[in-house]
C-alpha cells in the first residue's frame, strides 16, 4: 500500500493518522510510480482534482495488465427528505440550478471524458450519526462554501443550523450518503 498526496497539509494529516503507510508526493496527472507497478489504484473523493485527459492514461500506465482503477464519491442521498430540502436551500442561497442527476452524470464524465474506458457504476448507501457541528463543518469544507465570501458563508451556515435543529432537535444529524463507485480494469 502506498499513498500519493500533493498538498502539504493533507500529507501532514495523513502521516499523523497513518504513520505506517508510505506516502509519496505527487498527483494523479503525473503519478510518481513505475510503469505497470500497481494492481489497484483508487481515488476517493479526489478524481475531480485531476485532468482526465492526463490522469486516465497515467492510471493505465502504472496499472499492471488486469489491474483496476476505482473512483468513488460520497453523494448526498437526495431521496431523503431533509437532505433534498437542504440541497434546495443551498441551490437557492447560492443561485445554483443543477439537478442531482446531472451532477452524477458529470462525475462519470469526469472519470473518462473521451469514453476510452468502460466504467461499471455501483451505488452503495451508508449513513452515520454526527453532532450538528460536525455536519456543518463538513458542509463548510465543500468548495462552494470555501470560495464564498466569509460573511455569506457564515450567514448560510447559521441558517442551516436553525433548519437542522428543527429536524434534529437533539443536535445529532443522521447523514445519509450514496457512494457512487466506478471501477475499470486495465487491458
Amino acid at each position: 500500500m502506498l499513498a500519493v498526496e500533493p498538498g502539504d497539509g493533507m500529507a501532514a494529516q495523513f502521516r499523523r493518522t497513518h504513520p505506517d503507510i508510505p506516502l509519496v508526493r505527487g498527483n494523479g496527472n503525473a503519478l510518481p510510480l513505475a510503469d505497470a507497478s500497481t494492481d489497484l489504484l483508487t481515488y476517493a473523493q479526489a478524481w475531480h482534482w485531476t485532468y482526465p485527459a492526463r490522469s486516465v492514461p497515467e492510471a493505465l500506465r502504472v496499472l499492471r495488465p488486469g489491474g483496476a482503477i476505482a473512483l468513488w464519491w460520497n453523494t448526498d442521498a437526495a431521496g431523503v427528505e431533509w437532505i433534498a430540502e437542504q440541497s434546495r436551500r443551498t441551490s437557492r442561497f447560492f443561485g445554483l440550478d443543477v439537478p442531482r442527476e446531472q451532477q452524477r452524470a458529470a462525475r462519470t464524465e469526469l472519470a473518462d471524458p473521451p469514453g476510452r474506458r468502460d466504467f461499471p457504476r455501483r451505488e452503495i448507501r451508508w449513513s452515520r450519526r454526527v453532532p450538528l457541528d460536525t455536519h456543518l463543518a463538513n458542509i463548510a469544507s465543500h468548495s462552494l462554501l470555501l470560495t464564498s465570501p466569509e460573511d455569506r458563508r457564515t450567514a448560510f451556515l447559521a441558517q442551516e443550523r436553525a433548519h437542522l435543529l428543527e429536524v434534529f432537535p437533539d443536535g445529532i444529524v443522521e447523514e445519509v450518503y450514496d457512494v457512487l463507485l466506478l471501477v475499470a480494469t486495465a487491458p
